[in-house]
């Protein structure tokens, strides 16, 4: 038990620092990039008289749940016999975030997207050693390969033309829109719905050198482990990757951009990175998480599990049925 609950720990410590820099890259970008605002939204919802949790707690538990079987589906998730109704044509492709995995990321939005009447998937992907705890650790542009790679297989599977993409932190912002601009998946994908994206990278509240120096050893050290870092490179401002990606713009034509952000993310910093400005074709939704629930605090770890943000992934994928957000009490900025 001593040994779960410390490769927990250790993934929990990975999962906030899944930013850290190289030198390198910090150095390329001294000035850091006009902060992106946020959308206007409507007025705040009443603060319904519930309480949501606390979603990094629940993400602990699910990534417990991951120890013996990193592998493993969440609930709801992975019927390839499913088909997609006339309702919800698209099939859903879940994709995780850094050194997360599947079932800790996805075990409370998978069920309630099932729930709904969706074909729901989800992918593990970026491993730096087979069958590794902490998944998408490894470059993005080979990341964004695998993801071509599962979309297709759902495609052909479900036999939808288009699927839609709901990813958290680099799942909801770089990866995808790597496979986006550069693996053909704009023919291939209707919307992309990001939960804390880590577009644009991050600044890591100004710790970058500090983080870098931390994963650099962790990244030695946990090799045998599956820990290391070129996903982590990569998400820094300023990166080779970052500068490949976005040198035309944000966004591909024909995709629909939805960014779900929390003004208290410590994890992909400024906040108003994760914002898309929308280019010709395209169609973007900034939510800032904070003026739709004033008293959610939910930071980055969390947030999968916020049934705010929930109710706001729901919202997006389907907008001609949307329900108002009940705004679920989340005390903790994690």
């Amino acid at each position: 038990m001593r040994r779960v609950l410390k490769a927990a720990g250790v993934a929990l410590a990975a999962a906030a620092c899944l930013t850290a820099a190289a030198p390198a890259a910090c150095a390329a970008s001294a000035a850091p990039p006009v902060p992106r605002l946020a959308a206007v939204e409507a007025p705040p919802v009443p603060i319904a008289l519930t309480s949501g949790g606390l979603g990094a707690v629940s993400f602990g538990a699910a990534l417990l749940a991951s120890v013996p079987d990193p592998d493993r589906s969440p609930a709801g998730a992975n019927d390839f016999s499913c088909r997609p109704s006339a309702a919800h044509p698209y099939p859903v492709v879940l994709v995780h975030g850094t050194f997360e995995n599947a079932l800790d990321n996805w075990s409370g939005l998978a069920p309630v997207l099932e729930r709904a009447g969706y074909c729901v998937f989800a992918l593990n992907y970026g491993e730096t050693k087979p069958h590794a705890l902490l998944k998408a650790a490894g470059p993005i542009p080979a990341s964004a390969a695998q993801l071509a790679h599962y979309v297709d297989k759902v495609r052909a599977a479900t036999g939808a033309k288009k699927v839609d993409l709901v990813g958290h932190s680099q799942g909801g912002g770089l990866m995808p829109q790597w496979y986006l601009r550069f693996d053909k998946g704009a023919a291939k994908v209707h919307q992309l719905v990001g939960i804390n994206p880590s577009s644009h990278g991050t600044t890591a509240i100004g710790t970058i050198h500090l983080l870098d120096a931390v994963l650099d050893v962790a990244g030695q050290a946990g090799k045998p482990f599956g820990l290391d870092s070129p996903a982590a490179k990569d998400q820094t401002i300023g990166s080779p990757v970052l500068q490949q990606l976005y040198a035309k713009g944000d966004t591909e034509s024909g995709v629909t951009y939805t960014d779900i952000v929390s003004r208290t993310d410590v994890v992909v910093t400024p906040y108003t990175n994760q914002f898309l400005t929308a280019g010709p074709g395209a169609t973007v939704h900034n939510i800032l998480l904070q003026n739709v629930c004033p008293l959610d605090l939910t930071g980055h770890l969390g947030s999968s599990y916020d049934p705010n943000v929930q109710q706001l992934v729901l919202n997006a994928l389907d907008p001609a049925h949307a329900e108002p957000v009940r705004c679920a009490l989340m005390p903790l900025p994690v």
